[in-house]
């Protein structure tokens, strides 16, 4: 299908789209929270920040409890390569630095800073930025791996790392499909805040050289692609090859494998990255958050989350701190806990039941969707798998959903990997369309688990058999030079064989020179 681009701002023109394998139309339930604009959330008493907000090693503290901190202080440094520090969201005092609950399906606990803000919000010295387009690529990508940036579209990869691509980076593509229910927060943000996104996009494309730039947005979001036209035309001088394209709205068109697949034509091959086919793609929150960091010198320490669901009197979208706990945001936007059954961080298809309200927001939480008594029908009951193929119409990887769910179902981890368990994108879809309301998902996320798991268990028993192999042979080592130095002190040895030979030498020639003639006549 073809579609109207705006290019710099100012002309359409014709763009060719592709479509995706599968996906499904869903009701959008966004408008309840976009009447009103974005607003800053309450600062709240204390700020719980765990080590672990993204993909990779969890990050280590650096403060101890009873210090003070400023407002985007690192109080925790990268675990490693894959990793990203941590920032006070606010000033105040550090008073634990322990477990505490955090949002994981799990709904267990992990290490955590916590930090009682002072009420006065007060910064840490920040440095001065230059332009730009005075900084090369490597700087570029540094100051955005210590301001603590990570993908804010999806499960928080490392956003420098994504920076640092080490190929020929052809398209360079904005995120904007925002395509699950409910959410909105990334609308809320091309609508308001149109302009730093573009910035951001512009100081993208220079760390990684990329030739094109597109910013995708659903048709569904009028009012953002308006703004992000009028925010182009004000950056004209910096704007070529750089278009806006509207796509259709079909989750999860916003994948980073299908929306690649929508607006340029190729396919990410099975189990790699899009840099491979020399694409970059990124959230439009994580662009903002790069202008914040480079021009400003602002860490991520906000985000803009979406409040909305059945339980909730005023849905709205929040600019709130890292680290505040979920209650507090949901008393903010005056949520009814007498008639609240459930509240899911994410959406309805790929969001995560929280166990409680303690949790505190972490970079990656982008809603906080409410489920009153009877809004839906939670525990649906589960029928047996019919063989009608809907899952495989449905699934926008074009796997095979019922082959996999029969083995994770007898727990054969080896064969469901024969069907490219790895490729799934866990987006729902399947589960959507089943008419026996089997929760595929959880079968295809335990089969994942349980895969890593005993790959992990391999992991660890190979290092300790090497370790054991190199034991034996140090011990071996060890002994054989014991035996060489024992051998050496007993009589007959080679040492002792010199020195006898040596002392029968002088020996013979003690007994020459007796015998010899004089010279005195």
């Amino acid at each position: 299908m073809e579609v109207a681009v705006t290019q710099n701002g100012k002309r359409r023109f014709a763009m060719k789209l592709w479509s995706f394998h599968g996906g499904v139309e869903l009701p959008g339930h966004k408008q309840e929270s976009t009447i009103r604009p974005v607003e800053p959330a309450p600062l709240p008493k204390r700020l719980i920040l765990p080590l672990s907000q993204h993909l990779g090693a969890p990050a280590e503290p650096v403060v101890a409890v009873g210090d003070k901190v400023l407002k985007g202080q690192i109080i925790a440094r990268p675990g490693g390569f894959v990793s990203a520090p941590l920032h006070a969201s606010s000033s105040g005092t550090v008073v634990a630095i322990d477990e505490h609950a955090v949002p994981h399906p799990s709904g267990l606990s992990a290490p955590c800073i916590t930090i009682e803000t002072d009420g006065r919000d007060l910064w840490v010295e920040r440095e001065q930025q230059t332009d730009y387009r005075q900084l090369e690529p490597a700087d570029i990508r540094e100051t955005i791996r210590q301001a603590g940036i990570v993908g804010l579209g999806g499960a928080g990869f490392p956003a420098f790392i994504k920076l640092n691509p080490g190929k020929t980076i052809k398209t360079l593509i904005l995120n904007g499909a925002e395509c699950e229910p409910y959410i909105t927060c990334d609308d809320m943000l091309m609508r308001e805040q149109a302009d730093e996104i573009l910035r951001g996009l512009l100081i993208i494309r220079r760390a990684v050289q990329a030739q094109h730039c597109l910013i995708a947005i659903e048709d569904n979001k009028p009012e953002a692609a308006h703004s992000l036209q009028k925010a182009l035309q004000r950056i004209e001088s910096d704007a070529d090859n750089i278009e806006i394209v509207m796509i259709p709205a079909r989750y999860p068109a916003g994948g980073e494998k299908q929306l690649i697949k929508v607006v340029t034509g190729q396919e990410v091959p099975s189990g790699g990255l899009p840099v491979q086919i020399g694409v970059v793609c990124h959230n439009v929150a994580t662009a903002a958050a790069v202008y914040r960091a480079v021009e400003h010198g602002e860490p991520l320490l906000s985000r803009i989350v979406t409040i909305t669901g059945g339980a909730v009197a005023e849905p709205r979208n929040l600019e709130a701190l890292i680290g505040t706990p979920v209650m507090e945001l949901l008393s903010a936007c005056r949520t009814n806990f007498n008639v609240l059954q459930e509240v899911i961080m994410g959406g309805p298809m790929m969001g995560i039941a929280l166990a409680n309200h303690k949790v505190p927001l972490i970079k990656t939480g982008n809603c906080l969707l409410t489920v009153s008594h009877g809004e839906m029908e939670q525990h649906p009951a589960v029928q047996p798998c019919i063989r009608c193929g809907n899952c495989a119409d449905a699934c926008p990887v074009s796997l095979l959903p019922q082959q996999m769910y029969w083995h994770a179902r007898a727990k054969d981890f080896d064969k469901i990997q024969e069907y490219d368990l790895f490729d799934c994108i866990e987006c729902g879809c399947c589960a959507y369309v089943c008419p026996s309301n089997i929760p595929l998902v959880h079968y295809y996320r335990f089969a994942k688990s349980e895969i890593r798991s005993q790959q992990e268990q391999k992991r660890k028993a190979d290092i300790a058999r090497e370790r054991h192999e190199r034991r034996e042979q140090r011990l071996a080592r060890e002994k054989a030079e014991r035996a060489t130095r024992h051998a050496r002190k007993k009589p007959g040895t080679t040492d002792e064989n010199k020195r006898a030979a040596i002392q029968a030498a002088v020996e013979r020639a003690k007994a020459g020179k007796q015998g010899a003639p004089s010279d005195d006549v």
